[in-house]
């Protein structure tokens, strides 16, 4: 692996796989990625057979890659290299028969809060 600068202080650089991990049920693990006032970011891990414990309703939008393995959601399987986009006012409940991770951006506004440009 090659070895790279230092970040300048104004950007935050990660490994995700160093972050530390929370359950969010049996199979199921997250990683809090650096976030900002506008957009919060996440990594979760489905182990095979395992899904979201409740339906995920979307005020503001929310979008995912599939960085592994493949996620179940809506009635579609995704594959690894796959991007999903939530628009506001969609739901979805995520899973995966095979196992997978995917790495999200979801929008860090209050759902009250105008949008602007």
């Amino acid at each position: 692996m090659t070895e790279h600068s230092p970040a300048p202080a104004d950007i935050q650089v990660v490994r995700i796989d160093e972050l530390p991990t929370f359950e969010v049920t049996p199979g199921i693990t997250g990683r809090l990625l650096p976030a900002t006032d506008l957009i919060r970011a996440w990594a979760y891990d489905f182990a095979p057979g395992t899904r979201w414990p409740t339906t995920d309703h979307h005020v503001l939008e929310e979008r995912y890659y599939v960085a592994s393995g493949e996620i179940d959601d809506n009635g579609t399987t995704y594959p690894a290299g796959t991007y999903v986009v939530f628009s506001p006012g969609t739901s979805h409940r995520p899973g995966s028969t095979a196992g997978g991770r995917m790495i999200g951006l979801s929008d860090a506004r209050d759902p009250g809060e105008p949008v602007t440009g």
